[in-house]
């Protein structure tokens, strides 16, 4: 009963994300907001959803310690199961936007994270407002960088909006329920499959929840690779990761402060580990890229994390 309760809330928070960020998207698109700043934002974030919803309600229900361990347990997901994955499918190529800038912010979201729990393990309010800080600085300096191909983009928009204001708002409406019922649910079966099987809550939140709340990057990682756009895959990836620490985490201790509880520091030195690991195979085996044996080795040492922890 357990396992079918944390599916169910996993299937509402990744319908409900899906909802949410289309009707986010046709709301932007009838302000005419450039595609370049939704995709940063809404998309970024949409794909995030299912993170913020299990985090934020475990942070409200006191289980602080799920609520960080499904964050890092996402990120070292993401970077070794999904972009192993994707590598193994078709080798990702990095453009020197990744390597100049995407990555690195990546690793310094992923040090933040690290500085922030070394001395106390835990992320208070002002923490989390500083996590906050940098999410907003990211995306301001990301638009400065880029603002010429926003102009360019502007002026070759279409002004008509597909969807209508009506089904914008169900689709927003619906998006929200099902994310907040399905948190829910989600940490309420996650508790009780921690109980059952006489492990910690922070452990099924890192393996178990973390994986679930990983499925919208992986399916739209699959999708780019589909489409022949295996490079939108080391975006959506890198995006989320940052999302995760800085808005998610940020956003969940200025609510209520978290504390580490059973998430060992070596499970956030993983996450570190694995966003210096992206910039690392940009300068040995593929030489700007993520080659199919990298993709294994990826693989490999999440199954091997896993493993460790069970």
């Amino acid at each position: 009963m357990e396992f079918i309760t944390l599916i169910g809330g996993l299937v509402l928070i990744i319908f409900g994300a899906t909802l949410l960020t289309d009707g986010s998207v046709a709301l932007a698109a009838r302000f005419r907001v450039p595609e370049f700043i939704v995709g940063l934002t809404v998309v970024a974030v949409g794909t995030s959803m299912p993170e913020l919803a299990v985090s934020f309600v475990s942070a409200l229900k006191g289980s602080a310690d799920m609520s960080i361990g499904n964050v890092v347990g996402s990120n070292i997901c993401n970077i070794f199961a999904i972009l192993g994955i994707s590598a193994i499918c078709s080798p990702i190529m990095y453009t020197e936007s990744n390597i100049r800038r995407d990555i690195p912010i990546c690793i310094a979201a992923s040090l933040a994270l690290l500085a922030v729990t070394l001395f106390d393990e835990q992320i208070g309010r002002i923490e989390g407002l500083l996590l906050f800080i940098g999410y907003v600085s990211m995306l301001f300096f990301t638009i400065r960088a880029d603002r010429k191909s926003i102009a360019q983009e502007s002026a070759s928009e279409e002004t008509a909006a597909v969807m209508s204001p009506l089904r914008i708002i169900f689709y927003i409406a619906i998006g929200l329920v099902g994310l907040i019922y399905g948190g829910q649910l989600c940490v309420d079966g996650a508790t009780e499959i921690a109980r059952s099987f006489g492990v910690s809550e922070a452990t099924i939140a890192i393996t178990l929840v973390a994986g679930g709340t990983s499925l919208p990057e992986l399916a739209a990682s699959l999708a780019a690779l589909f489409k022949g756009k295996a490079s939108m895959a080391l975006g959506n990836v890198l995006g989320s990761n940052i999302a995760n620490i800085l808005l998610i985490l940020g956003v969940c201790s200025m609510t209520t402060p978290l504390t580490m509880g059973n998430v060992e520091m070596s499970d956030v030195y993983m996450a570190v580990a694995a966003s210096v690991a992206v910039l690392l195979t940009a300068f040995v085996l593929g030489r700007n890229k993520l080659t199919r044996i990298e993709g294994v080795i990826f693989l490999g040492c999440y199954v091997a994390y896993v493993y460790t922890l069970l």
